[in-house]
């Protein structure tokens, strides 16, 4: 019986010691070996604290207390223990027993669990926080679950989807989780209606495959209507902005210096040829009314000028816009494509202002355009004839973009065929007494004005300044001081005259501090805001002469957000 007893307590997965009440080993079985590592020893008979040095059963003998559930580390592992006195039947304590396992494994499985829960919330909390609607089924096509954009998009709620054959929330057209549980393969930009208000949407979907077998479907809504404004909204902006009339002529341009009607002469030669033309010049000069007077000088005046400011244009979206795209080429796209603005100009002229802001990738393409005479869609693989006159303006050095590995060389020799540089207003100071009288017409035009003429202090003043905004600048300062005069005025005098550049930058840096002081009390903290952001803008653009690249990398923003922000702050 002694011997089935201790093959009954060698067997057992918990690890057993025993002692009497002098604190003798009379019990130690295999796991308990195992557990301390104690395999080759003899135990039994031994004093406990010479085999296991902290053990607490001498502490239970003393005090007659179990102790159960006790965590503590045993050399490299974890164990729990329940320690207990033996009793007689007199209640007499005539020795100690101690019951433990380890738990190490335990305690990895527990934090595996717990790295699994957090794992499985974050998922659950990104489902349930995008802003796209997503249902997902089973294998069966049931729905197990959909998110809160799910409902904001359908109307639909979970109790009316969860539990439910997935047809039950298409209002038009084939539910797109059974071509997926059919097919096993994706869907991409079906067309459906869905819910009780029959929105119409625009859906893909994709298997779940898991271990190599199908588990359902989850399938991605955009709302179509919504994609349908925006896009009406941007043609509508296209149309306003970029597809424009060329509406000046040479005769529109002001000046009799020699170096401008070299620039003018040149012009009108190259517009009755098809090739090429790159205008050159400072910010301000007047690039664009020569490329409108060029197309207007052409065989192509009656047909389409288009004008692209490259710069302007998101990077994302430039491509696109440019070369149009073939159905399906992205989530969104129009049925049947778009086409692009080469198209549109096709057998006219495109202005493609900024050349030198175009990223290398959209240069490679517009190499094609220039080289083969036929563009390729986005998304598509169908080469489209086109007969394009191109026009390209910048600012920038591109000889030296081209060492720096900014601007492609073959595109340069390309678009270089016709080079005409535009010189800055400071090198024909002489004109500048045509181009008031000319900008004082046009403001009597527009604001409804009478003024007859200027001062001859005045003009010495504007002959004195450098224009570093060239003709735009001067432009603008003439339209300024024009305001400045009351409607009796005919004469535009110094006092008129905006403050100048040295004034400006001056005034600017005081001008933050002097706006929060008297307004912090009145303005809310974004109208401080654009105030601080608007001058510190300007300051900038005062500082780089104009220079809208330099000006964009000292703010530490992209060309284009330095565009938007401009516009937004009617900065010119």
């Amino acid at each position: 019986m002694k011997r089935e007893l201790e093959v009954i307590l060698d067997s057992t997965h918990d690890a057993m010691i025993a002692v009497d009440e002098n604190g003798i080993i009379t019990l130690f079985n295999a796991a308990a070996k195992k557990l301390t590592k104690l395999e080759e020893m003899n135990i039994i008979g031994r004093h406990i604290i010479e085999v296991v040095p902290n053990s607490r059963l001498p502490l239970i003998l003393k005090t007659g207390k179990s102790e159960l559930n006790k965590k503590q580390p045993l050399g490299d592992i974890s164990i729990v223990t329940n320690r207990m006195p033996v009793k007689d039947d007199s209640g007499k304590i005539i020795g100690a027993v101690a019951v433990f396992r380890d738990i190490t494994e335990v305690k990895e499985l527990a934090e595996e669990i717990t790295n699994l829960k957090e794992m499985q919330s974050m998922l659950q909390a990104i489902f349930h926080s995008t802003e796209d609607a997503i249902s997902v089924v089973d294998e069966k096509g049931i729905g197990v679950m959909i998110n809160p954009a799910y409902t904001r998009l359908t109307g639909l709620k979970e109790e009316e989807i969860i539990g439910e054959v997935c047809t039950v929330d298409i209002a038009e057209g084939e539910s797109i989780h059974l071509k997926v549980l059919n097919t096993k393969g994706p869907v991409k930009n079906a067309r459906l209606k869905v819910g009780p208000s029959r929105k119409e949407v625009l859906a893909d979907a994709a298997p779940i495959i898991v271990d190599g077998e199908l588990r359902g479907s989850v399938a991605v809504l955009h709302d179509l209507t919504e994609i349908k404004r925006l896009t009406y909204e941007l043609d509508q902006a296209k149309k306003i902005i970029r597809k424009l009339e060329a509406k000046y002529t040479f005769e529109d341009i002001v000046g009799k210096d020699e170096q401008l009607l070299s620039a003018i002469e040149r012009a009108k030669k190259a517009a009755v040829t098809p090739a090429t033309v790159l205008l050159r010049g400072e910010s301000g000069t007047g690039k664009e009314i020569f490329a409108h007077a060029i197309h207007n000088e052409s065989n192509r005046k009656y047909r389409q000028f288009v004008r692209v400011n490259c710069a302007a244009i998101s990077e994302n979206l430039l491509e696109s816009e440019l070369f149009g795209y073939d159905e399906g080429a992205f989530t969104g796209a129009r049925k049947g494509g778009r086409k692009g603005l080469f198209e549109q100009a096709n057998g006219g002229t495109i202005f493609l202002d900024e050349i030198g802001e175009l990223s290398l990738n959209t240069q490679a393409k517009l190499l094609r355009v220039l080289q083969e005479k036929e563009i390729v869609r986005v998304g598509g693989s169908r080469a489209i004839n086109i007969n394009v006159r191109v026009i390209a303006a910048t600012n920038l050095d591109l000889e030296r973009a081209i060492k720096r590995g900014k601007f492609r060389e073959d595109l340069y020799y390309r678009l270089n065929v016709i080079p005409i540089i535009i010189p800055p207003l400071r090198h024909h100071k002489k004109d500048i007494p045509l181009l008031v009288k000319h900008f004082i017409k046009k403001y009597n035009q527009e604001y409804g004005r009478f003024v007859q003429d200027i001062s001859a202090n005045a003009l010495k003043k504007l002959m004195h300044l450098d224009w570093p905004g060239n003709i735009r600048e001067l432009e603008n300062f003439i339209g300024r001081a024009m305001i400045n005069m009351k409607f009796n005025e005919m004469v535009i005098r110094t006092k008129h005259l905006p403050a100048t550049k040295e004034k400006i930058e001056k005034g600017l840096s005081a001008s933050v501090d002097v706006f929060l002081e008297k307004n912090q009390q009145k303005k809310t903290l974004e109208e401080i805001v654009t105030f601080s952001e608007k001058a510190y803008i300007l300051k900038v653009l005062h500082e780089n002469d104009y220079n809208k690249t330099k000006t964009a990398k000292d703010l530490g923003i992209s060309i284009r957000n330095l565009y938007y922000k401009l516009e937004k702050y009617n900065i010119e």
